[in-house]
């Protein structure tokens, strides 16, 4: 670990060196400058500052012995009778980091009555699964699910564990990575492993301007969530023939919540975008909702569903549940065509995995050419009616 050094007695413009952090992270304390919690360990003011007046150093680092950590494991999450897609697109990469470093793949499947899905799990080609099957466990609630979770770390010792994205996933995996005091990296985007096992984790910062490059060298197990349509799962199904169930004993007082469900309502069925295999983008190149009957009109030619980019969002043209992007849905549909989207790289994250990405947009240097495979530069207003014509010409022949 790094920390930030001030020699008090080389700094005589104290109120010159405070502009020097452009994240204010230098303050002025009683005539000392002193750093504050907002310091990013940039080196700016060992650069820019008065020569010696700022130090960095590296400190003791923890050591962690990580022979004693193997395994990639994956939390498999479930809910209305069947397994959550995410669970087998993580299996898949697991597999794929595990044989790299030549490491078993442990999933922990939790809830009651779960156990039936064991012969499902293990066709995908995993090593081990844990089941925690109990009563106690049938309903979502932080505390036994941590519990279980725990346990599950302690006796299998995974060197990184991976878990859905998802609503459950983004409550469980932080609270886990914090009693283990480890490090957690949320929404990667790209996920490889060392020969040493350490993890890195890419994922979009600062808004998805830049790819921040993550890894977790000090400390295990390591946690990195990955969102839905991020990964394929295993291209085939390949059932080991040694891979084992395992249901631990646990003391089921140890699983007491002081959360009680009084009453569970489903949730009205919405559209789903992420299982799209064709979608329509709208982006700002739409004034007002009405406008977007020629789009609808594409859709059911296509029997595709629409997507938005952030900006009709934000309009209220479009429902939330429909944003493309790092702050909305990653989707990964066989076509997607953008009608107007400009193309930021917000937006380009979420959905830049398409099979194939046809983008319509009157600017020809919009950044949505970048990754799209077809362009189509012209005003969305003249080329959807044209399509529109063309495909009902077509399958009218």
């Amino acid at each position: 670990m790094s920390k930030l050094i001030i020699h008090q007695n080389k700094i005589n413009d104290i109120e010159k060196v405070l502009e020097v952090c452009p994240f204010n992270a230098l303050e002025n304390i009683d005539g000392k400058i002193t750093v504050n919690a907002a310091c990013k360990m940039c080196s700016i003011c060992v650069k820019k500052g008065p020569v010696g007046a700022f130090e960095i150093v590296e400190t003791d680092r923890p050591y962690i012995d990580k022979s004693l950590w193997t395994g990639i494991a994956v939390f498999i999450e479930h809910s209305e009778g069947r397994i959550h897609p995410v669970s087998y697109e993580l299996i898949g990469k697991a597999k794929e980091m595990a044989a790299k470093i030549n490491h078993p793949v442990y999933c922990l499947l939790v809830g009651y009555k779960v156990k039936q899905y064991a012969d499902e799990i293990l066709e995908w080609g995993i090593d081990e699964l844990y089941v925690y099957d109990h009563k106690e466990l049938e309903n979502f609630k932080i505390e036994p699910y941590k519990f279980v979770f725990s346990d599950f770390i302690d006796k299998t010792k995974p060197s990184s564990v991976l878990v859905g994205a998802t609503n459950i996933g983004r409550s469980l995996a932080p609270r886990v990575a914090a009693s283990f005091q480890t490090g957690l990296t949320a929404d990667c985007t790209i996920l490889d492993v060392q020969p040493n096992t350490d993890l890195d984790q890419i994922r979009p910062a600062f808004g998805g301007n830049i790819m921040a490059h993550i890894r977790t060298p000090d400390h295990r197990p390591q946690f990195a969530t990955v969102r839905y349509k991020v990964f394929d799962p295993p291209e085939e199904k390949s059932k080991k023939e040694n891979a084992k169930v395992i249901c631990p004993d646990i003391d089921v007082k140890d699983l007491n919540s002081d959360i009680e469900i009084l009453e569970i309502k489903p949730k009205a069925k919405t559209a789903n975008i992420e299982d799209a295999q064709i979608l329509i983008a709208v982006g700002r190149a739409f004034k007002k909702k009405e406008d977007l009957e020629i789009v609808n009109e594409l859709a059911k030619l296509l029997d595709a569903e629409l997507g938005s980019s952030r900006p009709l969002i934000e309009q209220g043209i479009m429902d939330p549940i429909r944003q493309i992007g790092l702050s909305g849905r990653t989707v990964k549909p066989k076509l997607i065509i953008t009608c107007g989207v400009s193309g930021a790289i917000q937006f380009k994250a979420g959905m830049s995995n398409a099979d194939t990405i046809i983008a319509i947009n009157s600017d020809k240097n919009a950044p949505i050419f970048d990754v799209a495979h077809y362009g189509i530069v012209g005003d969305v207003y003249e080329i959807i009616p044209q399509l529109i014509e063309m495909i009902k010409k077509k399958t009218n022949n």
